[in-house]
């Protein structure tokens, strides 16, 4: 006898998930910071998490990473999955940022500045 059917599971099982995650429950990221020899990798890996989910954002000098839950795309409520906020060093090139999902990880790409070049500043009169 059945008393729970498969569709039934199937249907309440994301709600009780946003319930575990607006009760402060969250999900608990890898993030792993390399640095290479032409700028920094940070990689984040949470198992299971869709990679459209995934946000990220450049305010100045701050990285954030993020990861978030909709019931359906167009949802307006979205439940936070993970956040990671990173103050970025002098030296990168924040203009080059690139974000990619490659197998279970997302992987943000920071190179390096070019330093070393000197470059003559114009001097304005006002």
């Amino acid at each position: 006898m059945n008393l729970i059917s498969k569709e039934f599971i199937r249907n309440i099982a994301p709600q009780l998930d946003l319930l575990n995650t607006l009760g402060g429950g969250v999900a608990q990221a890898q993030v792993r910071i390399d640095k290479r020899e032409k700028g920094v990798i940070i990689r984040v890996a949470l198992p299971s998490v869709n990679p459209q989910n995934f946000h990220v954002v450049l305010n100045e000098s701050t990285l954030t990473v993020y990861a978030e839950f909709r019931h359906e795309p167009d949802d307006k409520l979205a439940a936070p999955l993970f956040s990671r906020t990173l103050s970025l060093p002098a030296g990168l090139n924040v203009s080059r940022i690139d974000a990619v999902f490659e197998g279970a990880e997302l992987l943000v790409r920071i190179p390096y500045a070019a330093n070393g070049e000197s470059r003559e500043i114009d001097i304005r009169q006002r």
